[in-house]
């Protein structure tokens, strides 16, 4: 091994990105392509609801009844995780694709749910972000109240685009 070599080995050892190199490009195209089978986003799926017609799933909301009130995806269908067990079959057509969300990027319990519902033969993709994502880029809500809508984070959604163009 050169000193060129090692120099550079250590420089890559030093750097907390570039420690655990990253896959081949075969590996991270298959390892990509299987994760968008299992996750889709805010955006995505309101892009699907609000075009015409059927958007080809239904969203369910695992969440509280408190957490449902403060606020959910308009259409969405209220099914607790804890409840999925016994209702699902009977609220629920194994033949069309369903979508979960809970609170946010910070919450498991879509991720519970989904896999829950595949469990029982669902096929269930989960709405990365959450419902703090919807909120957040500006997309209209329902609430116990009636609908909401906030203005778009600029954080988290373009200003003054329909997408983000990813």
């Amino acid at each position: 091994m050169t000193t060129t070599t090692r120099a550079a080995d250590a420089a890559l050892a030093d750097n907390p990105v570039l420690r655990v190199p990253p896959a081949p490009a075969a590996a991270a195209a298959a390892y990509f392509a299987a994760a968008l089978a299992f996750h889709t986003d805010a955006s995505d799926v309101a892009a699907a609801l609000a075009s015409d017609g059927d958007p080809g799933f239904v969203v369910v909301d695992c969440r509280s009844i408190e957490a449902w009130d403060q606020g959910h995806v308009p259409g969405a269908l209220h099914l607790p995780t804890a409840l999925i067990p016994e209702r699902a079959e009977a609220l629920l057509d194994k033949a069309v694709p369903v979508v979960t969300y809970c609170w946010g990027p910070g919450c498991n319990g879509a991720l519970r749910a989904a896999g829950a519902l595949a469990g029982l033969g669902f096929q269930v993709k989960e709405m990365l972000g959450g419902f703090e994502y919807w909120a957040r880029e500006g997309f209209p809500y329902e609430t116990w109240e009636g609908s909401q809508r906030r203005e778009a984070d600029p954080l988290t959604a373009p200003v003054g685009a329909d997408d983000c163009g990813c």
